[in-house]
Formats: structure tokens, C-alpha cells, sequence
């Protein structure tokens, strides 16, 4: 993307500091995995969002001293000239100024000097201490923050991840046309599964054509771990060994997407291996689609992701009584147990305050499902939505889930 959009996201962040106060977010570094390998790296989502770098160990700076002055900094990597024959040279500070918009760039090895000279005079430091879970290894930022404690007991630590959550909610157009070029990538990917679809080889052989076919067609990534699930294991909501064989008559359910400049697609199709949907695959399938399609009348500025899972909850109760499958409403829970939604951008499971209403501009996923453990069906169907003014966009439309379309696409390879 243009360096514009990492200019006026840096500044929305500025605008949600307080006076007197730095900012710093590293870039990360890929963890070892074994040996001398480590594994890829990939740069802290909060940080590329601000710089639009993807570098290791980069550091962005910002002192904002009132509404009206501030300045940035961030410090790279100095060329070495024997890892550059191994591995590739660092980021000049001229190709760092222009990825990001920031004008003054220094070395990482001068970090600390700035930082101290600039610490004794601030008030507050913002740092991105987000936690998924207590086992969890510490972050760069997370240690920074200790040795801050430490080191300068008299300035307040925030965490700034809220703050960059809520304003990553709403896509830019530019992040909105990374996303769709992901979900294009993606929809070629789901077809070539579909052609190459056979029982008797293993989900990860057929998972294989969606690999060949995302990279064949400019995406250098997967979005997540791809589920490839047929029969029972679909039931299994992340099922991801994909080490089955498929059988005759199975139903297999792919949960992928293709990762296009970090941007996601997240996208959920199910369809019979061998082309023909039985009656009764059918008629769950049918039930899940006309799911998803109350869910995309529901969307619009205004309504939570809560709201919008009661009510297709509560269509789940009615339909799955219509078809004797339960008797009471509570028994849904058991043939659906997750949300319809999340919300989609630089992570799979974006950053985002969950609680707060869908506004313009924000990206979500829309994708019920039923599982039927006992009948060995596991149906979902998952499309990326952009929330409009008025409604909702389907950003994932071109890629085929009809009953019709499947089987005739299929029975056509």
C-alpha cells in the first residue's frame, strides 16, 4: 500500500495518545525453531500497521509532546555485509522513509540513548501489551515494559492495543482492495480442490492443489493452518491433522484462505467429493445457506455480532425442529457451537473490540455451520463481508456454494 495510508494511520494512533507521552512498537524477530533454523518471521501486526515495514527487530518512536508537535523515528537494521550474502541486506534508511512516511530514521544500536534522553522527560509510554493467555511467552514489548518498571519507575505504562484495535476495525480502501485481492486468490484455490476433488487419497493430498494454486497465483502465504475435514472430522471445528483418507460419499469441508501484503481471506466451503450431494447432506446444507443468508440481511452500522448469532440461533432452533432433530431450543447448542463472525484484516481473527457496534468499513466473516457428529456431517459455509452504509457487501460473492453450482461445476470438470 502507499506510504498515505501508514501517514494518516500513525496519526489516528497519535491522536489517541495523551500529551507528553512515547509510543514505541517493535517489529519482532522469528523465534528459533530447531538448531540455527528459526521459524518465518512475520512482523507485529500493530507495527506493520504503522509502518508498512516488515523487517525484524525494527523499532518505531514517537514523542508527542502536545496535540500540535510530535515526531517519529524509526531505527533499522545497520548492512552487514556478511549476513546480506546469506540471508539479504536490511532496509536502507531511504527504503524505511519510503515504505512508511517517516522521515528520520536511525540505527537500532542508537535506540537506546534516544529513548533514555527522551523517557526522563515523558510522562507515559505506550506500548502493545496485548496477551492472548497467561501461559504465554513474553513479547519484546512485554519485557520492555519490565525493565521500564524498573528502570524509570516514575512513568505510567498504557497499553496501546486497544487504542490501534478500534481504529483497525475500519478498512481503509486500500486495505479493503489487498483483502479482496486475497479472497481472489483464494477463490481460484477452492475451484482447483473442487476439480481434483476423489475419495481414496488423503485430505492433504487434495489439500495440496489449494497450496500449488494460491502460490501459482501471486499469494506468498496461507491466511492460517488450512482444515481440510471430510466426513466426521468436520465436525471438529479446527480439525487440522488433515491425515484421513476419504471415503465414498463423504462430504469434506475446507476452512482456507490465501495471505496477500499480510491482508486476509478467510473462507469456508463444503461440498460431496464424489459431485452429488446425498438427500440428506442436501438438506443440512440447504438449512446452513439460508443461515448465512438471514445473517447478510442483518448486517448493517448499528448491530452487534451478538445480536446478529441470537438470530440465527434462534432460526437454527426452528429449522432443526422442523426437521426432528431437536425438541427444544436449547439442544442447538449442540449442533452449533461457535459465532457467526470475526472481524477479518491484518490477523484472521482481527483486532477488535468484539463488544462494540459493526460501523462502515468494518470486515467480517460470516460463516454458520452444523455438525452432526453422529451422522458424520459437518457443514459450513464462510464468506468476508464489508459493512456498508446501508447493508453489507459480500467481498467472497464470485466463489460458488449453491447446491446447483457445486454439483454442476463438479460433475463438469
Amino acid at each position: 500500500m502507499k506510504k498515505e495510508n501508514y501517514i494518516k494511520n500513525r496519526s489516528n494512533i497519535i491522536d489517541s495518545m495523551k500529551d507528553n507521552s512515547l509510543l514505541v512498537l517493535f517489529a519482532g524477530m522469528a523465534p528459533r525453531k530447531s538448531g540455527d533454523e528459526t521459524y518465518a518471521f512475520t512482523p507485529n501486526r500493530n507495527f506493520y500497521y504503522a509502518t508498512g515495514i516488515d523487517e525484524q527487530k525494527d523499532i518505531l518512536l514517537i514523542y508527542k509532546i502536545n496535540s500540535n508537535r510530535f515526531f517519529e523515528m524509526i531505527f533499522v537494521n545497520r548492512f552487514d555485509e556478511f549476513k546480506a550474502k546469506w540471508v539479504g541486506k536490511s532496509l536502507t534508511k531511504e527504503e524505511a522513509t519510503s515504505l512508511s512516511g517517516v522521515d528520520t530514521i536511525n540505527y537500532l544500536d542508537e535506540f537506546n540513548e534516544v529513548f533514555s534522553r527522551l523517557a526522563s522527560r515523558s510522562e507515559r509510554i505506550y506500548l502493545d501489551l496485548e496477551r492472548q493467555g497467561y501461559e504465554e511467552a513474553n513479547t519484546v514489548s512485554q519485557d520492555f515494559a519490565i525493565m521500564i518498571k524498573e528502570k524509570y519507575p516514575s512513568i505510567k505504562i498504557k497499553n496501546i492495543y486497544e487504542n490501534i484495535a478500534k481504529l483497525r476495525m475500519v478498512k481503509s480502501k486500500d486495505e479493503i482492495v489487498e483483502i479482496e485481492k486475497a479472497i481472489s486468490v483464494t477463490s481460484k484455490g477452492v475451484e482447483m480442490l473442487m476439480e481434483n476433488a476423489k475419495s481414496g487419497i488423503l485430505e492433504s493430498s487434495l489439500e495440496a492443489y489449494f497450496d500449488f494454486a494460491i502460490k501459482q497465483n501471486g499469494a506468498k502465504d496461507f491466511a492460517f493452518k488450512t482444515i481440510a475435514a471430510s466426513g466426521k472430522n468436520a465436525t471438529v471445528l479446527h480439525y487440522s491433522s488433515n491425515d484421513s483418507i476419504i471415503k465414498k460419499g463423504d462430504l469434506i469441508l475446507f476452512d482456507l484462505g490465501a495471505e496477500f501484503n499480510y491482508y486476509k481471506s478467510d473462507i469456508t466451503r463444503t461440498f460431496p467429493v464424489e459431485g452429488k450431494f446425498s438427500p440428506r447432506q442436501k438438506e443440512i446444507y440447504e438449512i446452513v445457506l439460508k443461515g448465512q443468508e438471514l445473517v447478510f440481511s442483518l448486517i448493517r452500522p448499528g448491530t452487534t455480532l451478538m445480536i446478529i448469532n441470537e438470530e440465527l440461533t434462534k432460526y437454527y432452533a426452528k429449522e432443526l425442529k422442523r426437521i426432528g432433530l431437536i425438541k427444544n431450543d436449547q439442544e442447538v447448542s449442540k449442533y452449533y457451537y461457535h459465532s457467526v463472525s470475526h472481524h477479518l484484516g491484518l490477523d484472521t481473527h482481527d483486532a477488535s473490540i468484539i463488544a462494540l457496534p459493526l460501523e462502515e468499513g468494518n470486515v467480517i466473516t460470516v460463516e454458520p455451520g452444523l455438525y452432526i457428529e453422529e451422522e458424520s456431517i459437518g457443514i459450513r459455509i464462510e464468506d468476508d463481508a464489508l459493512v456498508t452504509k446501508d447493508g453489507c457487501k459480500n467481498l467472497s460473492s464470485q466463489i460458488i456454494k449453491s447446491v446447483e453450482e457445486i454439483e454442476r461445476f463438479m460433475n463438469n470438470k
